[in-house]
């Protein structure tokens, strides 16, 4: 099972480039980034998970930008979005962001999506919320077409783009994998119509448990089809205990991310060396 973790990065937090090394140096898998692009006064959206939106969501960078700076400063750490929210992003632009940063990276971008729960953030974008499913499903099946063509084009319902030419394509072939982020079981169910694997929080209510439906994902894939081995679960949280991973890793979720708070460098290095010791006790 590998480690990853996840930080909104902000003005006042470690810098990218700094928790990417730190990460590396430590053994960690992957790092990842999440998105808003903002946040509206008038917001009267919730997530289950607290009761007042975090500061750390109105500051947060562009994950692209974060991603990349990290890239460069490191050679081996995976690079997500958890997650880019593809329903509020044109997918022409989206496509060239992946292909690029999967190329400065040298194929070690992961793109995690989901369709988000801010109706408000939504609509400043011009996407409804009733219709986000749908739309963000059309624009990933449209970013495929052009990460593997030489000649794109796609005629959805929502999104309907004529033959284009768009370049570079990314290292990983076919493309980057694309995990689906969300609860269970709707999530579950895009991750396996079109996506490489299921991003749930560990403790979503009113569920204490994600991974007990792991079992239920994976025959979720063999009645679609699909090899559940294709399809790995990353859990999205975690506390420091040791039994927690160990019941995760001997469940079969392929990874564990960590959410660091958007600290201060000497406060998130303290915390790493903390975390470290807990996943070398894991091997």
């Amino acid at each position: 099972m590998q480690i990853g973790a996840a930080m909104f990065f902000t003005d006042y937090s470690i810098t990218a480039p700094d928790l990417g090394r730190a990460l590396e140096e430590r053994g960690f898998e992957s790092l990842w980034a999440p998105e808003h692009s903002h946040i509206p006064v008038a917001t009267k959206s919730s997530f289950p998970l607290w009761d007042e939106i975090p500061k750390k969501y109105y500051d947060v960078m562009d994950p692209f930008v974060t991603l990349t700076a990290a890239a460069v400063a490191t050679t081996t750490l995976k690079l997500g979005t958890g997650i880019c929210l593809v329903m509020q992003r044109d997918p022409i632009q989206t496509a060239k962001l992946v292909a690029s940063i999967d190329q400065v990276s040298g194929g070690r971008f992961i793109f995690g999506v989901g369709n988000g729960w801010n109706a408000e953030e939504m609509a400043d974008h011009g996407t409804a919320y009733k219709t986000r499913n749908k739309l963000a499903r059309e624009r990933i099946e449209a970013m495929k077409q052009m990460w593997t063509e030489s000649k794109a084009e796609y005629h959805g319902e929502m999104v309907d783009l004529p033959p284009m030419m768009m370049w570079p394509k990314p290292v990983q072939a076919p493309y980057p994998p694309i995990l689906v982020g969300g609860a269970w079981p709707y999530a579950a169910r895009r991750a396996v119509a079109y996506g490489d694997g299921w991003i749930p929080h560990a403790a979503l209510p009113p569920h204490d448990d994600v991974t007990d439906f792991l079992p239920e994902f994976q025959q979720m894939a063999r009645d679609a089809g699909r090899d559940p081995a294709d399809l790995p679960m990353t859990v999205w949280g975690a506390k420091p205990a040791l039994d927690q991973f160990k019941h995760r890793r001997d469940r079969g979720v392929a990874r564990v991310v960590i959410s660091l708070e958007s600290e201060p460098r000497d406060d998130i290095l303290k915390q790493l060396d903390m975390w470290a010791e807990l996943k070398a006790k894991l091997a």
